[in-house]
């Protein structure tokens, strides 16, 4: 019997807690105000919101940027806590060691969100007020608002 209580203590103690209990990654919800907006991580499209999407946790920040055409884009991280699971590991060091690279020492604090997208003001500036072809000099003269 207490090899039994001895095998599960150290079995226990060579686990990453946070990993098994709490899982690698979280569901991050985002939206925009218009939708439609193209979500990339790491430069690469995740979503279009609104939109759902598995974000694999990390001990680096997560760099988050939401685009849309006509309007500035918006570049946001993503918010993360320490994950008290961890601290189950105790004195463990490899439990830590693998709660660290699995990203699971740390959680996404915030689930949700829902920003509102500012219109780009050089789209309004880039209108022509009139645009003049001349087919015997071959040209093509563009005035704006305010020329």
């Amino acid at each position: 019997m207490k090899n039994i209580i001895i095998l599960s203590l150290l079995i226990s103690m060579c686990t990453s807690c946070a990993t098994i209990f709490t899982g690698t990654s979280d569901i991050i919800h985002f939206d925009s105000s218009p939708s439609g907006a193209m979500i990339y991580k790491d430069g690469l499209e995740v979503c279009r919101t609104p939109c759902s999407v598995p974000m694999k946790r990390s001990i680096q920040d997560v760099d988050i940027e939401m685009k849309l055409d006509g309007y500035e884009t918006r570049l946001f991280r993503l918010d993360r806590e320490f994950n008290v699971v961890s601290i189950l590991n105790l004195g463990f060091l490899v439990g830590w060691a693998i709660d660290a690279v699995s990203g699971s020492l740390m959680k996404y604090d915030r689930k949700a969100y829902d920003l509102e997208l500012t219109p780009n003001q050089k789209y309004g500036q880039l209108t022509p007020k009139t645009i003049e072809i001349n087919t015997v000099k071959r040209t093509v003269d563009v005035y704006y608002v305010g020329e």
